[in-house]
């Protein structure tokens, strides 16, 4: 008499697993992108197929290239999509509330990775970090915020802070406020911040007044105003730079 079949040793290979022509085809599809940024690092992916495999986690169930197509249509980049609100973000099909925090936690990452490559550094020998960070923070804002980044003796980041958020065109800023945290975080220099809706970061003559007033209430402080830097979609551009401060 012969003994009994014993149980299978891969219990997921057994006969209740589906049939290959149930399996979903995007199943596939999933291996053959991890494998190819595997292959190629990241860089053989297009932007839709790089945001693809970040929602496959997200969406274990779904065909996630629509999505990821339509968010780049909405959005017009991948730094755009991040950037936007979580109930912007909602407004595409397939992005609900638990993705759309997800989103924006990839986002808010990336912007710590950024700020961390100031943290305890000389900020006028890392320029084009400081560039990129407040680039990164800045850029896709749909409302106009006033920032600035406090610096000590050395010229080490202390603090970088909403001083001022406004409208699409204006945000409220108070020279005096800015002396007051300037004493009370004992900062000697401060680097002036705040973006462009529009997208163009072209200073306007009232951004050049008012750095200048800026400038007049801290010389009192003997507090040096490096610079003011204008964020925008098209890019970043130093009032210094520009010969306009």
């Amino acid at each position: 008499m012969k003994d009994a079949p014993g149980p299978p040793l891969f219990p997921e290979q057994n006969s209740s697993q589906k049939p290959e022509k149930d399996v979903p085809h995007y199943h596939g599809h999933r291996d053959r992108l991890r494998q190819k940024f595997v292959e190629t690092d990241g860089a053989g992916l297009a932007d839709y197929e790089m945001l693809e495999l970040l929602l496959c986690g997200f969406i274990p169930r779904k065909d996630v290239k629509p999505i990821a197509k339509s968010l780049l249509t909405r959005f017009g980049s991948l730094s755009a999509v991040f950037a936007a609100s979580p109930k912007t973000l909602q407004s595409v099909d397939g992005i609900g509330e638990t993705l759309s925090i997800y989103l924006k936690t990839v986002h808010h990452l990336h912007l710590r990775a950024t700020a961390q490559e100031l943290n305890g550094r000389e900020v006028l020998s890392s320029w084009q970090k400081v560039q990129d960070y407040v680039r990164v923070r800045l850029q896709h804002d749909e409302i106009e915020s006033f920032r600035v980044l406090f610096l000590d003796r050395k010229n080490c980041l202390i603090s970088d802070e909403e001083l001022g958020r406004g409208t699409v065109d204006h945000a409220p800023v108070y020279p005096r406020e800015i002396a007051k945290r300037v004493l009370e975080l004992s900062s000697s220099s401060i680097i002036l911040v705040h973006n462009h809706p529009s997208g163009d970061p072209t200073p306007s003559r009232a951004d050049i007044s008012m750095t200048r007033e800026i400038i007049d209430v801290l010389d009192s402080l003997e507090v040096q105003v490096h610079d003011h830097l204008v964020v925008g979609r098209q890019g970043v551009t130093s009032m210094r730079a520009a010969g306009l401060i």
